[in-house]
């Protein structure tokens, strides 16, 4: 029995190796803050709190009043904000 079970354990450090090896993982899967984003899309922070307020930005909203963003969300957002930007537009 202690053969078939040595088989099936999980090892502790299969989530670093998965990390280093450059496959997804949940660290990708975090939100991003407010700073984190506006690094993110080149701008202040106080240029993604107007967007919230005007609601031009996909954003989360959590325990209330923390903002959060979601990196998969911020990315055609991003391109249509450099899109506009290169164009002239802004």
């Amino acid at each position: 029995m202690n053969s078939s079970m040595s088989s099936k354990q999980v090892q502790p450090n299969a989530a670093i190796s998965a990390v280093s090896a450059g496959m997804p993982f949940f660290r990708e899967e975090l939100p991003l803050t407010v700073r984190e984003a506006a690094t993110y899309l080149g701008v202040s922070i106080q240029t993604v709190y107007l967007w919230v307020e005007r609601k031009q930005i996909p954003h989360l909203r959590v325990m209330g009043r923390n903002i959060r963003f979601l990196r998969s969300d911020l990315e055609p957002f991003r391109a249509t904000f450099k899109q506009e930007v290169g164009d002239g537009k802004t």
